[in-house]
């Protein structure tokens, strides 16, 4: 599909009525009062995902991936294998360097190696040496990484997320089509034409790859053909497990179901974006899953007047008995 061609897309005509979606949820790592890491909120919380039919996804950016330890990184690993007692998961391959650093193969083959040593499977986490490099040389750094894994997935992210976050031009994502273990690629750019044009260039050279919507603020992104790995669906995955249930039967009610969530995304992920982990924490903890609503110490925070409007969206979301 050329450039042309993707310029006309027309949206109306890509909807798919009755499509079976694929959900990813990015998991909230929580925390204590005291600072400490609650590992069993954790398992309860990946045990939740999974037993909602949703697929866990651990050390992304709404598990701070880019905030705590490589020892900690590693026990949320295990923590997540133990968990879900062999279950499938995904988890972030995260790469920490500077502005100017070279593309980082062996430190990617390490984080690849440790999440498949726990039985998952790897979403490449940008990097600046990954995305300072010019497209053809970005293709070839996939592919360097593919040669250790029979499946990954891609990651664009943008810098509203994460300063070494990078969104691809077409031809550089065309690049990422043809690599066979790349299996899908998250998109969050926040932007659905973008992400048309993905869906679009995807439908024409390789049917079975996954365009997975990060854009938590155009979650229906789905009836035109993603599926998704959000961090909103952190927030309430039997929701959208069961929003997704309504699109496969025709069920007119996704779309009231769909509003709603959505509503809770556009007060969650406004600016500063990365705050919205506190908005998941406190929502998590409305809903009594979790026991504190304090997230990482280097991670921004929202006001306590949120919680308020959060009850009420809880509330109308039938989660919560009182409003």
């Amino acid at each position: 599909m050329n450039r042309e061609a993707l310029s006309k897309i027309n949206p109306t005509a890509m909807i798919r009525p009755k499509r079976k979606i694929t959900g990813i949820s990015a998991i909230l790592l929580p925390f204590r009062e005291n600072g400490d890491i609650d590992w069993p909120g954790l398992a309860d919380h990946v045990r939740r995902t999974a037993e909602a039919g949703l697929t866990p996804a651990v050390n992304m950016d709404t598990g701070f991936a880019n905030l705590i330890s490589e020892e900690n990184r590693r026990k949320v690993l295990r923590a997540t294998r133990c968990a879900l007692a062999g279950g499938n998961f995904v988890a972030g391959a995260f790469v920490s360097d500077e502005p100017g650093a070279p593309f980082a193969a062996d430190a990617y083959f390490r984080q690849v190696d440790s999440i498949q040593s726990q039985g998952g499977a790897p979403i490449i986490f940008q990097s600046y040496g990954l995305t300072q490099q010019g497209g053809t040389e970005i293709v070839r750094s996939y592919e360097t990484i593919g040669e250790k894994t029979d499946n990954f997935i891609a990651f664009e992210l943008g810098e509203m997320f994460a300063p070494f976050g990078a969104i691809y031009d077409l031809d550089t994502y065309r690049g990422l089509l043809g690599i066979a273990s790349c299996i899908g690629a998250k998109h969050s750019s926040l932007n659905r034409q973008l992400e048309w044009e993905r869906i679009a260039l995807r439908d024409a050279a390789r049917p079975d790859f996954k365009v997975f919507t990060g854009n938590d603020l155009a979650i229906d992104m789905v009836i035109y053909g993603s599926d998704y790995l959000l961090g909103l669906s952190t927030f309430a995955p039997d929701l959208f497990a069961e929003r997704d249930a309504m699109w496969l039967a025709g069920d007119p009610g996704f779309y009231e179901l769909n509003d709603i969530i959505q509503y809770l995304g556009f007060l969650a992920f406004r600016p500063p974006v990365p705050a919205y982990k506190h908005s998941a924490a406190q929502f998590l903890k409305l809903r009594g899953w979790i026991n504190s609503d304090r997230t990482h110490s280097a991670s921004p925070t929202r006001p306590a007047s949120d919680v308020a409007i959060l009850r009420d969206i809880a509330a109308r979301m039938g989660i919560l008995k009182e409003r």
